[in-house]
């Protein structure tokens, strides 16, 4: 194998890593949000309520704006981890102090109020967004 090869091969390598993190990242974010939150959204997107879906989703994608950042600006793999991890808390955290503010923000998302749902996930995407901007040092 002449050295072309091997790295990329190596590159191969680093993208799978970064990828199955990434991926790991976002099963244990969608675990801790589903339990943190007091509904159960996957419950309610299965019986067809669209404001649990746009919340999960808002934070979702709000997770994953941060986490690519992470990714592309991080020095190492180590350091992608910290970030990810940093990422993470933010979005958890956007969560508990947006429903701290709009008190019946739970409830109106259970009954499937679209309105509540949306302002929810317009929080995690800004957040997200300003998350992932102050991640590139």
């Amino acid at each position: 194998m002449d050295g072309l090869q091997l790295d990329s091969f190596q590159g191969m390598i680093d993208f799978a890593k970064y990828f199955v993190a990434a991926l790991g990242f976002l099963l244990v974010f969608c675990t801790i949000y589903c339990k943190i939150t007091p509904y159960d959204e996957l419950k309610l997107v299965r019986e067809g309520k669209t404001a649990p879906a746009i919340s999960f989703g808002g934070a979702f994608i709000g997770f994953v704006l941060p986490l690519h950042s992470a990714i592309t600006h991080s020095v190492g793999f180590l350091d992608m981890l910290i970030w990810a991890l940093v990422a993470m808390v933010v979005q958890i955290l956007v969560f508990s102090i947006v429903r701290v503010i709009f008190k019946d923000l739970v409830k109106q998302i259970e009954d499937n109020q679209v309105a509540s749902a949306t302002l929810l996930a317009f929080f995690s995407v800004s957040i997200g967004l300003l998350n992932a901007a102050s991640m590139t040092y």
